[in-house]
């Protein structure tokens, strides 16, 4: 990541920090029910970068993507994200992942990013990019799930999934939920489809 004008946020206790514009973000700091909302402008590309952050919540996201063109989430310093409760909604969105993003999100970095869920790890509304850094996912129902694709062009990663590890669908196009994969190391356990 390019760091020269990043912003530093460090996460708090029952504290929701809410990213409004384009930019570089640069997430510190342990927390228990604090989620990081991004709903900045249809046009904005904001990148949060993971620096040893940890996030634990009871029912909600620890990442929620509301409204942007593109998320980046880079992993610089290992990291741990995980919801450990039954997930609330968040009106009509049905928010069921420790990620969850309505934008495109690409994941990416050198360092390793632990997720832990009641439901699903990462999931996203529309495509879903892995390019690099290491994952331990462990979640109750999908891993990854994605509406339109997931790519995956490197990186490493160890799934337990209760259902699905890699999990692709949108039943309104017949051009969308596929998954395409060039690269990287990826080892599944899941009771259903890896």
């Amino acid at each position: 990541a390019d760091l020269t004008a990043a912003k530093t946020v460090t996460v708090a206790d029952g504290k929701d920090v809410t990213i409004t514009e384009a930019g570089v973000y640069v997430l510190k700091g342990e927390a228990d029910n604090a989620t990081v909302i991004v709903e900045a402008g249809g046009d904005d590309k904001v990148q949060l970068v993971l620096d040893g952050v940890k996030i634990t919540n009871e029912d909600f996201p620890c990442i929620y993507v509301k409204n942007a063109d593109k998320v980046f989430v880079t992993v610089s310093a290992d990291s741990e994200l995980s919801v450990a409760g039954a997930f609330r909604a968040d009106g009509d969105t049905n928010t069921d992942g420790v990620i969850f993003s309505r934008s495109d999100l690409v994941m990416n970095g050198e360092a390793a990013l632990t997720i832990t869920s009641t439901d699903n790890g990462v999931v996203c509304k529309d495509d879903l990019k892995l390019t690099g850094g290491t994952y331990t996912v462990t979640a109750a129902s999908k891993a990854f799930e994605a509406n339109d694709s997931i790519r995956v062009a490197g990186g490493t990663y160890v799934i337990s999934a209760g259902t699905d590890g890699l999990h692709a669908e949108n039943s309104d196009d017949d051009t969308l939920g596929y998954i395409y994969i060039v690269g990287g190391d990826i080892t599944v356990k899941a009771g259903d489809d890896a």
